[in-house]
């Protein structure tokens, strides 16, 4: 079937988190099958444009959050004079409700009402269907109002030549990799450094390469030396030492990767590696690594019920039980069972 009739112009609305901005790509990609010549711009994060520049046939506009009046002032003259036929407004916070107000467009396509909050509901005139649980899925109803389906989960995110050389040159051979991200932007989704150690020893003791990937902020500084410490086992350090691009090839070429619920760990994802995810704080069937949850742990109800006093079945959508010592509910002996299932079914065990 030919699809619907073309808008003349189409804006997403999504400015954060590394992992989200990767779960929307697929919603990109479906919009770009059905109509290859309507133009779309994406008003996008700083961090997250870098990651996803040289995404075909998407104009992006940065904002810079850290930038605060400026950053907003430079957003307004960016969408001067232009005027979009469909909005797709994609994120719930306050911030970009508020942001939205300065996108000029015929439809303001949002939330359901079960999902909105923050006064989403006064900055669209048309809403989503209820459904998609998971978050990619839920982007992927933002083309039903349009007249699409996605049913094509696609990413093919694009990764220079040169930052895939780069990543060749620190994991060289074919030595199986377990790539260690060990922290979120969300301190309190973050798992003891000792138990992350235990894990690689193990992991070291089958024969596997190890390695520490993270950004530059003191805490991931602090959380791989900690880890290092901790370990038996010898590991290379790249904590602060690649790019976004350079960070996405690491993430391709490692065999599995090991990472709470952060931007890494759907990276990943995306670019075609298994995932062991470490959720207590979120739910993993809304925000684990969407291909395969395998592989991952899900503390996230016996959190709602500790700390909530209630089931996940009785808290929100997206509602993060963010407490101290709530990853402290996921064993070591769990994590290594994940990892020798994950052995067992590549036959490596």
């Amino acid at each position: 079937m030919s699809p619907p009739a073309a808008p003349r112009s189409i804006c997403l609305l999504r400015l954060s988190a590394l992992g989200d901005a990767t779960h929307v790509v697929p919603l990109v990609r479906t919009l770009r099958r059905a109509w290859p010549d309507v133009p779309i711009t994406w008003i996008i994060g700083k961090g997250e444009a870098k990651m996803l520049e040289g995404l075909e046939g998407v104009e992006f506009i940065v904002f810079d959050k850290r930038a605060g009046r400026a950053g907003i002032q430079d957003l307004r003259r960016q969408l001067a004079g232009r005027r979009f036929e469909v909005l797709l407004q994609m994120q719930l916070a306050l911030r970009a409700n508020l942001l939205s107000a300065f996108i000029r467009a015929d439809r303001r396509i949002g939330y359901d009402r079960a999902r909105s909050k923050e006064g989403h509901g006064l900055f669209i005139n048309q809403r989503i269907d209820v459904g998609g649980h998971h978050v990619l899925d839920a982007f992927g109803k933002f083309c039903e109002p349009l007249g699409l389906v996605q049913d094509r989960v696609e990413w093919n995110l694009p990764v220079p030549q040169a930052a895939r050389d780069w990543a060749a040159e620190q994991l060289p051979g074919d030595q199986p990799t377990l790539l260690v991200s060990p922290c979120s932007s969300h301190a309190l989704r973050n798992w003891a450094p000792e138990r992350y150690a235990a894990v690689a020893d193990h992991a070291a003791a089958q024969g596997w390469r190890i390695a520490l990937c993270g950004g530059r902020s003191q805490l991931e500084r602090d959380t791989g030396d900690a880890i290092l410490a901790a370990m038996r086992a010898p590991a290379i350090d790249l904590i602060g030492k690649d790019t976004l691009k350079q960070l996405l090839a690491l993430l391709e070429r490692a065999t599995l990767v090991l990472s709470p619920d952060s931007g890494p760990a759907h990276m990943a994802n995306a670019m075609g590696t298994k995932v062991i995810g470490l959720f207590a704080c979120t739910d993993r069937e809304r925000c684990g690594p969407y291909s395969d949850l395998r592989w991952s742990v899900n503390h996230y109800d016996e959190a709602a019920r500790r700390f909530l006093g209630k089931p996940a079945s009785e808290i929100g959508w997206g509602k993060r039980v963010e407490f101290p010592g709530v990853m402290d509910l996921i064993p070591v002996t769990e994590v290594i069972e994940r990892f020798d299932a994950f052995r067992r079914d590549a036959g490596m065990a």
